[in-house]
């Protein structure tokens, strides 16, 4: 009987907790401890930082526009500040189980340990990264509101300041250095100016909100998919691009088993960039007489791209000199197009997603800041 209360009790606990976002550890409150895993392999817990004066603790995700456009400037933190005893750490509070595809317009990574591990090379992070999103547990003790935020503690680990790192997000246009200015106080045995701010950022993704998840994955299920005859003319017109937008067409046939391979990564792709500037087409290299086959392999993959095609024609010497005169013919064959029919990148028997994506976010037209 005792055991069964326990477990009503723990299951009410969680409950009360799913119900609201958990509450942002309130100034002068002692550092909660917790335990997770860094990218680089080792486990951290706050006795890892214990010759540290003052820790900076700053909730971000990959995924998030705003908490990119704060990297380089936690880096530039770290390394200002890392002899006068100042420690940054990096955690990501996000549960990749509550993260939408759509959400991922402006990165090529999401929020899986896999991915920070990633994202902390690419940037070459100067401070340790932390996953939480498998328990959230230290999320909930310490209840960030959105990515990027900040805490600041000092050497007896009381929180002194907690709330935004400056007040612009664009790169180069703070005027107000609330993170840098609490660390100088503190560092000077004096007050901190300002103690809070309100945060600007993406919401935490916390486990049990994920509706937006379930309902956004049910909805693209229900897209209508479209396949339609292409005509070398056509074709033409596609590398074109009058569009205005970033363009990716795709080489495939159904007989091509790189080609069916990479297909749901396409899918994903054409979901994280279609609220951006940014096109994607399919065209399918299989015959006519086999045009139910194609439709029937693009429902069950649910490829609702900006538009399926399939050509169908014999001569497809005449296609490939339409497509792009540097292609040698082999397939799967994937181009990304900027407007007026600039190619900006080739990919040849198939597609690394990683790379794909990272091509598409760090062109000019799309971006990963606001």
């Amino acid at each position: 009987m005792k055991l069964l209360t326990l477990f009503v009790l723990s299951i009410i606990a969680l409950s009360s907790v799913a119900i609201d976002n958990p509450k942002t550890l309130s100034l002068g409150s002692k550092a909660p401890d917790f335990n997770l895993k860094g990218v680089d392999g080792k486990n951290y817990n706050l006795r890892s930082f214990k010759n540290s004066k003052i820790l900076v603790f700053v909730f971000c995700a990959p995924h998030c526009p705003t908490a990119q456009a704060y990297e380089d400037r936690l880096i530039d933190l770290q390394n200002k500040y890392k002899s006068k005893g100042v420690q940054v750490i990096m955690v990501n509070p996000n549960s990749p189980e509550a993260v939408c595809l759509e959400e991922k317009g402006y990165t090529e990574l999401g929020d899986t340990f896999e991915e920070m591990k990633i994202r902390a090379a690419n940037k070459s992070f100067n401070f340790p990264f932390l996953d939480d999103g498998e328990t959230e547990e230290m999320s909930i003790a310490y209840g960030p509101v959105a990515t990027p935020h900040t805490f600041i503690f000092d050497e007896s680990r009381k929180l002194r300041y907690v709330g935004r790192f400056d007040d612009s997000e664009k790169i180069g246009t703070a005027t107000q250095h609330d993170a840098q200015n609490a660390i100088e106080a503190l560092l000077a045995g004096e007050e901190v100016p300002v103690k809070q701010t309100k945060v600007f950022g993406c919401s935490v993704k916390w486990k049990w909100k994920n509706e937006a998840k379930i309902k956004l994955d049910a909805e693209w299920l229900t897209k209508k998919v479209d396949l339609e005859k292409i005509t070398l003319d056509g074709v033409k017109n596609l590398v074109e691009n009058n569009s205005g937008n970033l363009r990716v067409i795709n080489i495939w046939a159904t007989w091509c088993g790189p080609c069916v391979a990479e297909f749901n990564d396409l899918v994903e792709t054409f979901r994280m960039y279609q609220a951006r500037d940014f096109e994607m087409f399919t065209i399918s290299m299989d015959k006519l007489t086999i045009t139910e086959k194609v439709k029937k392999f693009l429902n069950n993959k649910h490829a609702a791209f900006t538009a399926n095609y399939i050509f169908g024609a014999d001569d497809k010497y005449k296609f490939i000199e339409a497509i792009d005169p540097e292609w040698q013919g082999q397939i799967p064959y994937t181009l990304i197009i900027e407007p007026n029919g600039k190619v900006v990148a080739r990919f040849e028997g198939g597609v690394d997603p990683l790379l794909l994506r990272t091509k598409i976010v760090e062109n000019k037209l799309i971006g990963r800041y606001f």
